[in-house]
């Protein structure tokens, strides 16, 4: 695999290991949702929508003491190169949906809206790599489009190693190189 990086260095898109592909970002795109955000690192592209926090509607799940996070995690059939049937439940978007779940369940201060809920729809639009830390970076974006208080922000990036060096800001090609994945997630103010 000889296309991951250059005799000179440099990876297939021209950029040095160390460096993050162009990062273009927009919110408050989708008018109907309490706030929303989209993303584009390189040609991967993430829509992010949230709406509340509203009554939660599962009287099973409400909490009295804060609110619940639901998370939708979709990729569309159209956003890679290769064809997706798409299933009824999709393991890999379900696992998706819970790790982001949780990662914000943990930023937000959801003691703040007892008995009501958050819900987080994120939308995978083109896929090109990293499309897991494109989601935390414009889930944050749309919550704080929100107005929803958070105990930090949080930002993601994925990483491997190739040939003994280390890529950051990993595209679809490096993703899949058989290489160790690191993803990472941070709280920069909070220390975790």
């Amino acid at each position: 695999m000889s296309e991951i990086l250059s005799p000179e260095g440099l990876r297939c898109d021209g950029r040095r290991p160390h460096e993050m592909r162009k990062l273009k970002c927009e919110v408050g795109i989708a008018q109907d949702a309490d706030g929303s955000a989209i993303v584009e690192q390189g040609y991967t592209k993430v829509l992010v929508t949230v709406y509340g926090p509203r009554e939660c509607e599962n009287r099973a799940k409400r909490t009295n003491d804060r609110a619940i996070i639901s998370c939708s995690y979709n990729k569309a059939t159209f956003s890679s190169g290769v064809r997706m049937r798409k299933m009824v439940t999709d393991k890999k978007s379900t696992e998706v949906s819970v790790m982001i779940q949780n990662t914000f369940e943990a930023a937000v201060l959801l003691e703040k809206f007892p008995k009501s809920q958050i819900d987080i729809f994120v939308q995978v639009l083109q896929s090109d790599g990293g499309e897991r830390c494109v989601a935390i970076n414009a889930t944050t974006l749309a919550l704080i489009n929100a107005g929803i208080p958070m105990k930090d922000y949080v930002c993601a990036c994925a990483a491997t190693v190739y040939q003994d060096t280390a890529l950051l800001d990993i595209n679809h090609l490096e993703e899949f190189s058989r290489g160790p994945l690191f993803m990472l997630a941070v709280m920069p103010k909070s220390d975790r």
